[in-house]
């Protein structure tokens, strides 16, 4: 149950507070700041055969150990950062998605060089609008659609890692491209009004 006395989608249980306050404040919030969108969407990334309560667990120091996702600096990563980031227990110790965000890093930047923002880019799949949906149960939820099928594709062709499309979609329901919150959910109806891009 929230505050409201309504009950929250129960992906996030009311016994952890960590999850209970990632879905009351942040999951489904459109998220426009490009930086904001490519963190996101390393840290799916990361949560690739994990549950995202560790991901969550660990976001900090996970941060903090990228220098707070600040592409221009994960992009000049070299060997010697990469083992310097396989050694520290907050985060998780994939090389292959070590070098997945190194790699994100140099294509956001490369995008961004030749004018291609990366939320524009990101939004357009879309329509620039976030998808209102209205499921009552969490059965009706997909895990993938073709619109996530699509930028999942069109990711992995400019050279992105760990961007399938179900870890796309989770992606795109956590920035609020679509809006996934149960209509039983008092998000549902906050995010949803939250509305269109100013």
């Amino acid at each position: 149950m929230t505050a409201q006395g309504l009950t929250r989608c129960p992906w996030a249980p009311d016994g952890d507070p960590l999850y209970a306050a990632y879905h009351d404040t942040e999951w489904g919030v459109p998220e426009y700041d490009s930086r904001a969108l490519w963190e996101k969407l390393v840290l799916d990334g990361m949560q690739a055969g994990l549950a995202w309560i560790t991901i969550l667990r660990k976001r900090e120091t996970i941060r903090a150990a990228f220098e707070g996702f600040d592409p221009e600096k994960v992009a000049a990563y070299e060997e010697r950062d990469i083992d310097r980031l396989l050694n520290d227990p907050g985060i998780i110790r994939s090389r292959p998605k070590i070098a997945a965000t190194i790699t994100g890093a140099r294509i956001f930047l490369q995008m961004r060089d030749q004018g291609e923002d990366f939320s524009t880019y990101l939004w357009d799949f879309i329509g620039g609008q976030p998808i209102q949906n209205s499921w009552q149960t969490m059965a009706e939820v997909p895990a993938k659609t073709p619109l996530s099928e699509a930028l999942s594709k069109d990711l992995k062709k400019r050279g992105f890692k760990f961007c399938g499309p179900v870890i796309v979609y989770a992606f795109m329901q956590a920035v609020g491209m679509v809006n996934d919150h149960l209509v039983g959910c008092p998000r549902h109806a906050e995010v949803k009004s939250m509305g269109a891009r100013e």
